[in-house]
């Protein structure tokens, strides 16, 4: 006799399924070529000043090594190569080859930029949760809009994972698009996410469908308040930071001595 899953059994799996680095790996692989700008767009156009804000936060200093985990295109990268002033390492971490790839272009646009003050860069195609850098190995740890791809093990994960490649001492800053506590603003964000974003996904020939499922992430993602719990059950000493009313949220802290 043949049986079938429970409704709520399917939409369980159907849940871990889009959590899984395989399903990530193909959404992000397929996006690559329109992600940039859909990703400026769906946070209004605050990415940019989000990621800056990220750097502040992360206080990176002349020289320093810095680990960008689940580093996309390599958006942080202009941001901190300009507070490592060409002294210093950035070592980008992401699963997506097609990611990986698009990030090449970054790299050498900051290349020509910084040509009297040259800035080592090394893009790696690597797992964020379990990464072959070595341990305590870096002085800073960023990371920006990869939070919400990850469920509540992946995210205690890569909190360990930060405690591990983190020096004592050492710094680390997360910025993630989250759902802000007004409920108008609430409203209006998922209508712009959920709806809006993907027609523009759709105009620049990407599949809608994909774009939807940054809203879906967001809205079980929530906010960094997990992610903050983690970390400190992971050994750093962490704040949570909130942007823009609440529309961004973030995690700062350090790795104690």
């Amino acid at each position: 006799m043949c049986t079938s899953l429970s409704e709520s059994s399917l939409e369980k799996n159907a849940s871990s399924e889009i959590y899984s680095s395989e399903y990530v790996q193909r959404l992000f692989d397929e996006m690559s070529h329109t992600y940039g700008i859909v990703n400026v767009l769906s946070s209004f156009g605050f990415a940019v000043r989000w990621r800056s804000q990220c750097i502040d936060q992360a206080r990176v200093e002349v020289g320093d090594r810095v680990c960008d985990l689940m580093s996309g295109m390599g958006e942080m990268w202009p941001g901190l190569a300009r507070q490592l002033r060409g002294r210093g390492k950035i070592v980008g971490i992401d699963f997506s080859r097609s990611m990986v790839e698009k990030s090449q272009r970054t790299l050498a646009r900051i290349t020509r930029q910084n040509a009297e003050q040259p800035i080592t860069i090394e893009a790696l195609l690597d797992d964020a949760l379990a990464s072959k850098v070595p341990d305590q190995s870096v002085d800073v740890v960023t990371c920006s809009f990869g939070l919400k791809t990850l469920d509540e093990n992946q995210r205690g994960r890569l909190a360990r994972e930060v405690h591990r490649i983190l020096k004592p001492g050492g710094r680390c800053s997360f910025v993630e698009i989250s759902v802000p506590p007004q409920r108008w603003l609430r409203a209006a964000y998922f209508f712009y996410l959920n709806q809006v974003v993907p027609i523009i996904g759709w105009l620049l020939l990407g599949n809608p469908e994909n774009y939807r499922m940054l809203g879906r992430y967001t809205s079980a993602f929530g906010n960094c308040d997990r992610f903050v719990q983690a970390c400190r059950s992971a050994g750093l000493d962490v704040e949570p930071a909130s942007y823009f009313f609440g529309c961004a949220t973030g995690v700062v802290g350090t790795r104690p001595q």
